[in-house]
């Protein structure tokens, strides 16, 4: 088994493809047959594998989810207790409810088993910058 940390700086809102560090490593570790487990190590930020053809599909999901979990300032979300880190950390955390913080993927021949238009990405919910940790395992199998 090796493992690694990817780590991505984020700026704010938006997806982060880094579909080519995971298979840049997959390659330096002479990975085979298996599977890849990644799991990002925040709260407040998701992993999820998406197109990564159009742009706008990333556009999309990140309004999609700014209208189920507006600022906890918006008036539809006064209900939020947990507002210590800002108006935007509660729901970023319902965010990250919503999309999953771990992924499998099968790795054929060292290589991830993605189709045509799949990319793995960080989508990055709160509005300040971070440097958000991903941690991956590839088990040979």
């Amino acid at each position: 088994m090796s493992a690694t940390r990817f780590v991505i700086p984020t700026r704010g809102p938006a997806c982060h493809d880094f579909s080519h560090e995971v298979a840049g490593w997959l390659r330096a570790i002479g990975a085979g047959d298996g599977v890849l487990t990644l799991f990002v190590r925040h709260t407040s930020c998701s992993l999820l594998v998406q197109e990564n053809a159009d742009p706008d599909v990333q556009r999309d999901l990140l309004n999609w989810l700014d209208r189920i979990a507006p600022p906890a300032d918006h008036p539809s979300m006064r209900y939020l207790t947990h507002r210590t880190e800002g108006p935007d950390d509660m729901p970023a955390h319902l965010k990250a409810a919503v999309l999953p913080v771990n992924l499998s993927i099968p790795v054929f021949a060292g290589r991830m088993e993605l189709g045509t238009w799949q990319g793995i990405y960080l989508v990055e919910h709160r509005a300040s910058p971070h440097r958000r940790e991903v941690a991956a395992r590839f088990q040979p199998g």
